[in-house]
């Protein structure tokens, strides 16, 4: 974990974080709760999330364990509604909730990318939607939602992953603008290959197509970016807790890389 922590900087605040189970989300969520915040956890994967809950707790926060699918907009309604039940605020919300899949132009199953749109697209859409109206209210508040460098670039067989968090970028700014005049931030991550177990996952798939292993794959991203390693999904939640912060006031409707360097702009 990251030593630099600003142990109060969201003291008595509330953050949602979606996909929080694993990976970036369990990260993220371990983050705010180390700098004071409550956290309600929501994912599907109801074991590891309730580990995720758990370590919440160990930190010092209060944590909500939410059994939620972002693909279901009635789950994801109960769920703000158990955040407000409970804390009657929510002060930054985290769309972090994703899965990848990949294959030829030539061989999508509409069944497929029906399920990666609604989870990684309409599942972030509806978060903003339910997560507004609160900050609205309280005319203060912070939407980080997960993108990807795929939202930026491509590579072979990533159409229905890039479209979609290329689409995250889309309801990003739209939102900023929408809730720029409550004093709200709205701000979209593009994460670079982090060590978590999808991208691991990935590596063995896509490796494989290559006639790599998994970890051959991994190094060969890495020497791909200017820092010549793999991010640690810690690092992705410092700069979601940079974006929540009062540091980022006046930054919205970014889509910010934190790539090592892949992609220079």
């Amino acid at each position: 974990m990251n030593p630099a922590i600003h142990a109060s900087r969201f003291d008595g605040q509330v953050a949602v974080v979606t996909g929080s189970a694993t990976g970036l989300g369990e990260a993220i969520a371990e983050r705010f709760a180390l700098e004071g915040a409550n956290v309600a956890c929501l994912d599907n994967n109801t074991i590891d999330n309730a580990s995720t809950a758990a370590l919440v707790t160990k930190h010092g926060g209060e944590a909500l364990d939410i059994d939620c699918d972002v693909r279901l907009a009635d789950s994801q309604n109960d769920a703000f509604n158990a955040v407000i039940e409970r804390w009657g605020r929510i002060d930054v919300l985290v769309a972090c909730a994703g899965i990848f899949v990949g294959g030829a132009i030539t061989d999508i199953p509409m069944e497929r990318w029906r399920d990666i749109e609604a989870t990684n697209l309409t599942g972030v859409m509806v978060s903003n939607q339910l997560a507004a109206p609160h900050m609205m209210a309280q005319r203060s508040g912070s939407i980080i939602n997960v993108a990807s460098m795929a939202a930026k670039t491509s590579w072979p067989n990533s159409t229905e992953y890039s479209a979609t968090k290329s689409g995250v970028i889309g309801i990003t700014r739209s939102v900023a603008m929408d809730l720029g005049p409550y004093g709200v931030t709205v701000n979209a991550l593009c994460p670079g290959n982090t060590l978590t177990d999808m991208v691991r996952k990935v590596s063995v798939e896509v490796g494989a197509e290559l006639d790599m292993t998994g970890e051959e794959w991994l190094e060969m991203r890495a020497n791909d970016t200017a820092l010549k390693r793999l991010a640690a999904p810690w690092e992705m939640a410092g700069v979601v807790a940079f974006l929540a912060s009062d540091d980022a006031r006046y930054l919205t409707g970014q889509s910010i890389e934190v790539d090592g360097g892949l992609i220079l702009s």
